[in-house]
């Protein structure tokens, strides 16, 4: 299981939000010391998301992310604001490994095949998805520009729009423990496992070490977990890097 330690990019700054809430930043410094930080650490992979991209509202930290790109001497993974080819040549031309695009993949699907087909294996679809409003269910919704908006769309029927599609994954985020440290999805893993034959990235509640090998255990229709992102719990310290790696396993 790949381990891709996170670096969200709100006003040029490394932060981190809990549950997706902009009012709830947490400020980590430099986005590229962090990058360099990770990788000396031991990192193979980064995931770089440009939050203010995400939010749709004209504003973006595409040099600052294309510097982490080109510096960081490991694959990088963009996400945040990806919402037409252009943008996508812009990232993979300038440097990313691959890129995550959500609101697009939702609002404009055949836009999305032709991305993935150009890229083939370097587009990953960001599910970010919630719990339906509704007391007791177990349904879950995938948002939209940068988890402000409700897509319109559950999680299962976005899963089912891309089978077939030349992707490199999803990456699934929970957005109710995003931030939060109270541990991963389990079980709504497992049924995206059962779901979906894309490679599935995990995202959203991972704190500790223990929780990453859960997630590198986890089986469903003879299945794994492709990757995890890690964010908080290794800006905060709370959780080592070295310690992330060995809980990926061989």
């Amino acid at each position: 299981m790949e381990l891709w330690p996170a670096i969200d990019i709100l006003g040029g700054r490394c932060v981190r939000l809990v549950r997706g809430e902009f009012s709830s930043e947490t400020v980590y410094g430099d986005p590229r010391e962090q990058a360099e930080a990770f990788v000396a650490a031991g990192a193979e992979r980064l995931h770089v998301v440009d939050l203010d991209a995400a939010k749709g509202d004209g504003r973006s930290n595409r040099e600052l992310v294309l510097d982490i790109c080109a510096r960081a001497g490991v694959p990088v993974q963009v996400g945040g604001g990806v919402r037409d080819e252009s943008a996508a040549a812009a990232l993979i031309e300038g440097g990313a490994a691959r890129v995550v695009v959500g609101t697009l993949a939702v609002e404009r699907p055949e836009l999305l095949a032709r991305i993935a087909a150009r890229w083939p294996g370097r587009v990953l679809v960001g599910l970010d998805h919630r719990q339906l409003g509704v007391p007791g269910s177990t349904r879950r919704t995938v948002a939209v520009r940068g988890w402000v908006t409700d897509g319109g769309l559950e999680l299962g029927a976005a899963l089912a729009r891309l089978a077939g599609e030349p992707l490199a994954g999803v990456v699934v985020t929970d957005i109710d423990r995003d931030g939060t440290g109270n541990g991963p999805d389990l079980a709504g893993l497992a049924e995206v496992l059962e779901a979906s034959e894309l490679a599935v990235v995990a995202s959203g509640g991972v704190a500790t070490a223990a929780d990453i090998a859960a997630l590198g255990r986890l089986r469903a229709g003879g299945r794994a977990i492709a990757g995890v992102v890690v964010g908080r719990a290794l800006l905060s310290g709370e959780l080592s890097l070295r310690e992330a790696v060995a809980a990926c396993g061989p």
